[in-house]
């Protein structure tokens, strides 16, 4: 048998927070070595930060990467690591992984296929190094290899296949296999979506399988830069089987996994595959002399999952993002907490319940005294004796009355923030209201009336709730969480310097129809750490409203709109999948065939219109996390023009499809 001890971690770091993240790796390269780890991955460009953007491109970025990286080198006596960082090679910058041994640097390989789609832009910041080529670069005082390489240590044969380069037809671990690679570390950093981890694992195991060696999967956890939720999940897969595999969406700063694995026994596999083929050019392998005696037999147990991502753990899966995703996004801006225009319907109180759990899943994990350490910079945190006191120092919700506010949201208002421990406020914004009214009464010397302007009555109450909430905010040193969803998103259903007001919208990147799923779940059932919240019936109970017209208009969202799951489907085909207004409708009419061919006219129609006049409105909204790859945000995902056609001529192509169409 030819063991080696083999190790990932998962870490949580910020651009360019050089300290921190020197001082996360370090901590994580002394887990590896308490526990008798000989070659640790580390995650993609762990150094810098993955997130540092158009910084990328600073020569001086790079250089303080480098200063990092020769601080880090003694940390890896006796043992292999590798480190993500950015290098500049004759005025081009790459994403490299650099492979120290026993506190040297022996070599660089440079990422061939850079990450260029949805949430990634790789190619903006780096260039993609050519297949097969290597090169020299001057690095923490030596003159080192770079490129496409292999390395020999001692008699293992370590390569990369970092993040991109596994997600691609003609994975680099096919070469690697070819040039006899004993362990691929597989470096990445790769974002949280739904149905994503089901996919890593098939990639781990299948590069474990057909390249017959060990397969190292280290990925970074957290919210890193503010939109991207990272979801760590190291893996290590050995002779067909997952080995070891680490939790997804923890609070700790890192963790680690690790695994005994048998060479030998790929090896055999190996040389018995027919279609398995040696490398026909000479052997350009980087040689280090490494020691790899003394291994400690320790298969630790594979730890249970703690839920399952599977059609039924969507509703989990989106509960421990986005209190991750808020946790480290409010810790890492120094904020002291949230503030939420709570108005008693459902967005509004899935932000409230969402604030909730990010403390209680850290203090699951963290424990009590763990997360007043992590928040020790918010005073009445630091004093807390208890979770509720945390919850009601952090949570400050507000609800803004005005004429046309029923007591239905009023009580399920303060009902909500009661089941949750936040401080709740009320008062009412009907003089403000009035005021700006009857100044623009008084201007154009008419009277405003529902009949006439309608739109502009509705949005000054929306509107006019902004400066105090604001102001709030302020006071309080905390972040307004905006509570806009993204089906609003879609169709522009929501009040610019309204309810878009805040700093952070959580939930603009999921849909309504799910988001009412979702507070279904939590009212019965909810994660195993905070167990259901039975209040929540005040909201699964009404139907989604504005509130913004008279009582008596009997208004909602539905009304205005159309039904959410329609809304939803026709966003999918138009956005995700590019159809046409036409394409739609006939997809649409498979699926509902009750709806009736008219009717869905109608709301495809008022779809197409209300997405291309709403572009402005949607590059304005406030950063949101990234949680599927159905993503509405422009400056990650999806770009459209703020000016155009409005598919008038596509809409004419549908009318006129439906012309000789009787009935509804």
């Amino acid at each position: 048998m030819r063991l080696l001890h083999l190790g990932a971690a998962a870490l949580n770091q910020t651009p360019m927070d050089w300290d921190g993240n020197r001082d996360r790796i370090r901590a994580a390269i002394a887990d590896a070595r308490s526990r008798g780890v000989q070659l640790l991955c580390l995650p993609e460009l762990c150094v810098s930060g993955y997130g540092c953007e158009d910084a990328f491109h600073g020569p001086e970025l790079a250089r303080t990467a480098e200063e990092v990286l020769q601080e880090l080198l003694p940390d890896t006596a006796g043992l292999a690591v590798c480190f993500g960082l950015p290098v500049f090679v004759r005025g081009s910058v790459y994403n490299a992984v650099a492979l120290a041994v026993n506190g040297a640097l022996i070599g660089l390989t440079a990422k061939r296929d850079l990450a260029g789609d949805g949430v990634h832009y790789e190619p903006r910041w780096f260039k993609a190094w050519p297949r097969d080529a290597r090169g020299e670069v001057q690095l923490c005082g030596a003159r080192v290899p770079i490129g496409d390489l292999i390395f020999e240590l001692g008699d293992v044969r370590v390569g990369f296949e970092i993040c991109e380069e596994a997600w691609v037809p003609d994975r680099t671990g096919v070469s690697l296999a070819a040039r006899g690679a004993d362990v691929v570390l597989n470096p990445s950093a790769s974002h949280f979506a739904f149905g994503k981890a089901a996919v890593r694992d098939r990639f781990v195991l299948e590069g474990a399988r057909a390249f017959g060696c060990a397969y190292v999967f280290a990925n970074l956890v957290g919210n890193e830069s503010g939109r991207l939720i990272f979801d760590g999940g190291c893996r290590i897969a050995a002779g067909g089987a997952m080995v070891a595999r680490g939790p997804r969406l923890g609070f700790h700063d890192h963790h680690l996994i690790d695994a005994v694995v048998d060479l030998d026994a790929a090896r055999t596999v190996r040389a018995r595959t027919a279609s398995s083929r040696a490398w026909p050019g000479a052997d350009d392998a980087v040689r280090c002399p490494m020691d790899w005696s003394g291994v400690q037999v320790r298969v630790p147990a594979d730890p249970p999952p703690r839920w399952d991502e599977g059609p039924e753990g969507r509703e989990e899966a989106f509960t421990r993002a986005i209190a991750l995703g808020l946790h480290d996004y409010t810790r890492k801006s120094r904020s002291r907490g949230w503030v939420i225009s709570l108005s008693g319907g459902a967005d509004s109180a899935a932000v409230t319940v969402l604030c909730a759990l990010s403390n209680q899943l850290a203090a699951a994990e963290l424990g009590l005294d763990g997360l007043r350490a992590r928040l020790g910079y918010i005073p009445m945190v630091r004093s807390a004796t208890d979770l509720p006191a945390v919850q009601s120092a952090m949570i400050t919700t507000l609800y803004q009355a005005t004429r046309n506010s029923g007591p239905v949201t009023e009580a399920a208002a303060q009902r909500v923030a009661d089941a949750v421990g936040a401080r709740h406020l009320r008062w009412s914004v009907d003089a403000e209201v009035g005021s700006y009214t009857a100044k623009v009464e008084g201007a154009l010397g008419r009277a405003l009336t529902w009949a006439t302007d309608d739109i502009a009555l509705q949005n000054i109450q929306a509107r006019v709730r902004s400066p105090g909430v604001w102001m709030l905010t302020n006071v309080e040193d905390k972040l307004l969480l905006s509570t806009s969803n993204r089906s609003e998103a879609a169709v522009g259903y929501a009040t610019m310097d309204g309810d878009t007001s805040g700093g952070l919208s959580p939930i603009a990147g999921i849909d309504k129809a799910f988001l009412r799923v979702w507070l279904a779940w939590m009212q019965r059932q909810g994660p195993a750490e905070a167990g259901p919240l039975p209040a929540l019936e005040v909201i699964t109970a009404q139907q989604p409203t504005a509130e913004l017209r008279p009582p008596a208009a009997g208004q909602t969202d539905e009304d205005d709109l159309m039904p959410y799951p329609i809304l939803d489907a026709i966003e999918r085909m138009a956005i995700r999948d590019k159809l046409g207004p036409l394409s739609c409708h006939q997809r649409l009419m498979g699926l509902h065939p009750e709806a009736g061919p008219r009717l869905m006219a109608r709301h495809v129609r008022r779809f197409f219109q209300l997405w291309s006049r709403n572009q402005w409105k949607r590059e304005r909204y406030a950063p949101s996390f990234h949680v599927d790859d159905e993503n509405l945000d422009p400056k990650t995902w999806c770009r459209f023009p703020i000016l155009s056609g409005g598919f008038r001529r596509e809409l004419a192509l549908l009318d006129a499809a439906l012309a000789d169409t009787a009935g509804p």
